[in-house]
Parts: structure tokens; C-alpha cells; sequence
């Protein structure tokens, strides 16, 4: 399969950049135990970085009602390589359940696996459904053979036949849903509740995933959908038609699922225009056109209350027919090198934001220890080879750099019998902020909001029971920011200390950051509100509303509390890593100079060989700090959207 455009190529870049990050976590392994600098603690933290940066994913999610154009677009920017549609795109409605493309990097394997409609009847949520691979329908694809492998993701498209009572128990909208004209008196649902598609991508391969979404009314019928999976998007492209303007379930779906306070899509929600060919007049020239689209454009940008920068007016189907006939002239008229530049510039570029804030940092302060350690260790070198001249040993020159350098041996062995002290204590405080965040306290708030709700017989009882159980999460993560301040307070006493009494300036806390688990739980409640108050859910069985509740947001709170218990069992051990790093590199070399300067002081030998013994080790030293310069430049280099700093103008096509 080939691929094209400059998304391929970008993507490629950032995956390279990546490559490049992880290799250089690897070479400044290798060189901590070249030089003796090496452990546990480093290498644990070491081992987190580089599973962030392997595991890394971006997710996009294609959003809009039905007939919007989402699998045709997705066609064009990621299949036309077949040289036919993969996914299935014909009018009227073709993908009836959320899709998730990407590309199984643990099984590498390509499949198609379809979650059957009736585990809806089930208690048990989507996400532990994902765990269950014997609920799902497996089907192989071969990419290799194009026809079959289309035939086959054709599935995703079937729906069978259902009395308006079964389609209602299993969470669908009758006046929603199209009648069947064979069979009178039934309507049509998917057959399927969940698609998976892992297929072999250069893109899908460097970790990018594709949601793509039916309508409002799976949208609505699907709450793990909106709670869960919408929202954990970097980014939302929302589809609309130029033959059809803005519609009322359009911005149904826009204000319910996309423009809301407690979306978190970090790098943006953008309008795709599409079909915008119907505005294409050849009669009237390309001026008229351009004029004609610009209009149409404002329109829906006002419509929605966004720039009208971040409305992107495209043609999906004439640009995957300029990709299968390489026809370039038509390819940029259909815009899509637009909408792929809006994908480089602002949701690639905040990935690369994530990793340069997060890891990169992280990573350069370590290194920026272990030069320290390097540099105080050259330093004392130095001053031995200038004890050394060609004729004579200064032994009360060395005498007195052995004395210096055991004081300085004792304090760092000091300062790491305080410092573990201080861990023990640390450690502690973490026992004591764990119980507020555990799993056995979790679960009994689950427990005791089921118990609440089973025997509440009105809607008021019930709001009061989902109510109650988000304020028991809250008021323990409250618990947990307050008691998390006063460790960070003791924490960043130690440093402070700490930083009087060395040269160590540089070196600074690791935070608990408590307070972004207590803003999530927040949302959540107000996601919960809004579950609650939702009118297909308020005219829902109360069973099967409470097992919707448990499913979806009862699922995403463990989630999200398994997370925060990570953290908070992680942190303990991390906060005093740096300065724990930089006082065992500094004991280690101390202790091999000491050793070293008893050792000369203690035998005859002949200066010119003690000269030319030091000059090889200084010099090696200095190669070492070159190779943590050269690793230093590598870590430092922008990401590639930040070298390119491209300006594009998105705004308007020809």
C-alpha cells in the first residue's frame, strides 16, 4: 500500500523524534554505568520515561451525524492507498457503531474484532468488555488481498432487524431509528456495538488511533461513548455537510457531546466542512466559488462560536479520488493538505508539547546531575596532576586533596544516611496518604451507593445516591490534596536544606500534582449531572438506569481512582529521587578518589607515571562529559513542528 501527503511524512518525523529520545535514554543508561553512576532508583525512573514515550498514543475522533461524510473523509486521508474505499461509504447510513482503527503493536496482527449489540443486556461495561476477547466476533484481514479485506470491514456496516420493544431494551430511540421496509412493524439497529480494526498503517503504526462515531443517536444510546472514550481524544474533527448547512441534531451533537465546559480535548475541536464540491461552479470561475465557500464558512463558524480558521472546508470524496489517480491539481483543490496541516501544526504539536514538558525535562535534570558529579570529580583530578610534576610526587599536596575529599566523602555519606531517613518517613506519609485513595475504600463507596440506589424507589433518591457517591470521591481526594500539601511542604524543606549545604543548586522536587485528580473527579460529577438529567435516561427503567450508571461512570471513577493510586504509591519514592541521585553519584566517585589519593600518597612511584596515568583518566573524563554534551544537544533538539514552524492559511480553498 503507498501513502502520501505530508500528515505520512510528519507523523513519520515525530516517530522519529521519538526514536531518537529513546535512544538517547538508552545511550545515557550505558553511560551511568560506564562511569559507575548507576541505580535502582535511576534506573526505575529511567524505565518510566521510556515506556511514556513507547506507549504513546494520539487519538483523534471523527464526530458528526449520519450522511456527514466521516468514513469517506477517513478513506481519503488514510486508505486511499488501496486505490478503492476500505471502509464502508455509500449514501445513507454506513457505519452503524463506534470505530476504532489502529494498529495492534502487541498481537501485530490485522483484525477486525465486532462487539455483538446484545452484550448491552449485560452488566458490565465496555471497557471490561475489551478484557473479555471471547464476547467479540474475530474476522482476519489480509492486506494483501484489498477486495476481500473490504468486503470483510464491510461488516461494521450490517444491522438486523428488531421489534421498536427490543430496540428500546437495548437502548436505542425508536422515532430514531429507520423502519424496515421488508418487514413491517420492525426497525433497523446495528448489529454491532463496538468495532476494533488493528490494520497495518505506517500511521496506526507510530501510535495514532482513529475514533470514528455514528450519529446522535448511537452517540446518545452509547454513554460510555460521550463519558469515556469522546472526551479522552486529543483531538475532535466534527463533520459537516456544505449541502446541508448547520442542522439541529448537528449542533444537538456539537453542544451535548463537543463544545461543553468539561471536554478535554487538549489539542482542539475543529469544524470539517465537507462535500464542499457541490460548491464548485466551473460556469462562474474559481473566484465565485472561493467567494461562495468563504460565505459558507463564516456561516458555520458563527454558528458554532468558533474561528472561522477552525472551520476547514474540504471535499473527502474528490480528494480520495485524486490520491487513487494521482491527479495533484484536484488532490489540492479538495483542501485535504489543509486539513493534514491543521493535524501537524496544532495536534501533533501538542504531543510534542506533553513529552518536551514532561519527560524531556525530567531527563535533562538528571543528566545535568551526573555532569555535576563528572565535573566535581575532573576538578579534583586536576588539582592531583598539578601535585604531580615531572621530577616529584607533592605527597602533602595529595594529603591534604585525600583529607578534603574524605570530609567530602563523609558529608554525602551523611547526607544519604539522612536522606534514606528521610525516605523511611516519606515513605510513611505515603502509607498514610494511600488508605485515603484505596482500592478497599473505593470499592465500599461502590458498595454503599449500590445499597442507596437498589432501595430508592423515586428519581430524588436516586439523584440523591449518584449525588452522594461523587462527593464521598471527592471529599477523600480533598483529604488526599490537603494531607499531599503539607509532604510536598516537608519535601521541599529537605531541599531547601539540602541545596544550602551543597553546590546542587539546580536541583528541585518532584510534585505529588494531587490537585489534577481532584479537577477530574469535578468533571466527572458534572458528566454524572448531565447522565442524570438526560431525558432518554430519565424515562429509563430505574434498573437498567442503574446499571448504566455502575457500567459507565462508576467504570470511568475506577479508572480514574487507579490512577491516582498509582501516583500517590509512586511519588513517596520519587520525591527525593534527585536529590538522592546526585548525593550517591557524589559518594561514588569520592569513594574511588579517596582510594586513589591514600594510595598515591602511600607508594613510591615515578611521577612522570603518575602525570601520564592522570592525564589518560582526565582525559577520558572529558570525553565522558563531551558524550553528556552531545547527548545534552540531542535531548535539547526541538520536535519537529517546532523546527518547521509552518505558517498555513486554512482558512480558504479554490
Amino acid at each position: 500500500m503507498k501513502t502520501y501527503g505530508s500528515l505520512s511524512q510528519q507523523v513519520e518525523a515525530y516517530h522519529s523524534w521519538k526514536k531518537e529520545l529513546i535512544r538517547q535514554i538508552s545511550r545515557y543508561r550505558l553511560w551511568l554505568q560506564d562511569n559507575d553512576l548507576f541505580s535502582d532508583d535511576i534506573s526505575s525512573r529511567i524505565r518510566h520515561g521510556l515506556e511514556l514515550l513507547i506507549e504513546d498514543e494520539l487519538t483523534i475522533a471523527f464526530v458528526g451525524e449520519y450522511s456527514r461524510g466521516k468514513t469517506e473523509l477517513i478513506n481519503a486521508l488514510f486508505f486511499s492507498g488501496y486505490g478503492q474505499r476500505m471502509l464502508p461509504s455509500q449514501a445513507g447510513r454506513t457505519t452503524m457503531c463506534p470505530t476504532e482503527l489502529f494498529f495492534d503493536r502487541n498481537q501485530n496482527e490485522n483484525y477486525l474484532l465486532l462487539l455483538p449489540i446484545e452484550t448491552r443486556r449485560q452488566d458490565i461495561s465496555l471497557q471490561q468488555l475489551r478484557k473479555q476477547p471471547q464476547d467479540w466476533v474475530r474476522h482476519e484481514l489480509d492486506e494483501n488481498n484489498p477486495e476481500v479485506m473490504r468486503e470483510v470491514l464491510g461488516e461494521v456496516a450490517r444491522t438486523k432487524s428488531v421489534t421498536p420493544l427490543e430496540a428500546r431494551e437495548l437502548g436505542f430511540e425508536e422515532n430514531m431509528l429507520e423502519t424496515d421496509r421488508e418487514q413491517p412493524g420492525k426497525v433497523l439497529i446495528p448489529a454491532w456495538r463496538n468495532a476494533q480494526i488493528s490494520i497495518r498503517h505506517p500511521l496506526f503504526e507510530r501510535g495514532l488511533r482513529i475514533l470514528d462515531t455514528p450519529g446522535l443517536n448511537a452517540l446518545g444510546s452509547e454513554p460510555e461513548l460521550t463519558i469515556s472514550l469522546l472526551p479522552k481524544a486529543h483531538a475532535v474533527i466534527f463533520l459537516l455537510s456544505a449541502d446541508t448547512g448547520v442542522t439541529a441534531s448537528d449542533m444537538a451533537i456539537w453542544k451535548e457531546h463537543i463544545d461543553t465546559e468539561h471536554a478535554d480535548h487538549r489539542a482542539g475541536r475543529f469544524a470539517v466542512l465537507n462535500k464542499v464540491d457541490v460548491l464548485w461552479d466551473d460556469l462562474q470561475g474559481e473566484a465565485h466559488t472561493r467567494d461562495a465557500i468563504q460565505r459558507v464558512q463564516q456561516y458555520t463558524a458563527d454558528h458554532l462560536g468558533i474561528r472561522q480558521t477552525d472551520v476547514i472546508p474540504v471535499s473527502a470524496k474528490q480528494g480520495l479520488l485524486a490520491r487513487v489517480r494521482n491527479d495533484e491539481a484536484k488532490f489540492q483543490r479538495s483542501n485535504l493538505p489543509c486539513l493534514e496541516q491543521l493535524i501537524i501544526d496544532r495536534i501533533l504539536m501538542h504531543k510534542e508539547q506533553l513529552i518536551t514538558q514532561s519527560l524531556i525535562n525530567d531527563l535533562l535534570g538528571m543528566l545535568q546531575n551526573s555532569q555535576a558529579a563528572i565535573m566535581g570529580r575532573l576538578e579534583v583530578l586536576e588539582e592531583e596532576y598539578d601535585a604531580c610534576s615531572d621530577t616529584n610526587v607533592d605527597r602533602d599536596a595529595l594529603r591534604k586533596l585525600a583529607d578534603r575529599s574524605q570530609r567530602d566523602y563523609d558529608f554525602y555519606y551523611k547526607k544519604l544516611i539522612t536522606l534514606r531517613s528521610s525516605r523511611r518517613l516519606m515513605q510513611s506519609q505515603g502509607t498514610a496518604l494511600s488508605q485515603l485513595v484505596s482500592e478497599e475504600r473505593f470499592e465500599a463507596h461502590v458498595t454503599k451507593t449500590r445499597d442507596i440506589l437498589t432501595t430508592s424507589w423515586t428519581t430524588a433518591g436516586l439523584t440523591r445516591g449518584m449525588d452522594h457517591f461523587f462527593e464521598l470521591l471527592e471529599s477523600d481526594l480533598n483529604n488526599l490534596l490537603s494531607e499531599g500539601q503539607l509532604a510536598e511542604k516537608m519535601v521541599s524543606a529537605i531541599y531547601r536544606r539540602y541545596n544550602e549545604d551543597t553546590r546542587a543548586r539546580h536541583l528541585e522536587p518532584i510534585p505529588l500534582r494531587a490537585g489534577r485528580h481532584v479537577i477530574a473527579v469535578r468533571e466527572l460529577r458534572k458528566k454524572a449531572n448531565r447522565f442524570r438529567l438526560n431525558p432518554r435516561n430519565l424515562l429509563t427503567e430505574q434498573n437498567l438506569l442503574i446499571r448504566r450508571f455502575f457500567n459507565v461512570l462508576v467504570s470511568e471513577a475506577r479508572t480514574l481512582h487507579a490512577r491516582v493510586r498509582k501516583d500517590v504509591d509512586r511519588w513517596p519514592s520519587e520525591a527525593l529521587l534527585p536529590i538522592m541521585q546526585y548525593s550517591m553519584e557524589q559518594k561514588q566517585l569520592l569513594e574511588h578518589q579517596v582510594r586513589r589519593l591514600r594510595d598515591m600518597v602511600r607508594n613510591e612511584r615515578d611521577s612522570k607515571a603518575q602525570r601520564r596515568r592522570l592525564e589518560t583518566t582526565i582525559a577520558d573524563l572529558r570525553r565522558q562529559l563531551e558524550l553528556a554534551e552531545n547527548m545534552q544537544r540531542q535531548i535539547r533538539k526541538p520536535a519537529p513542528t517546532l523546527i518547521q514552524q509552518k505558517v498555513v492559511n486554512i482558512s480558504g480553498i479554490a
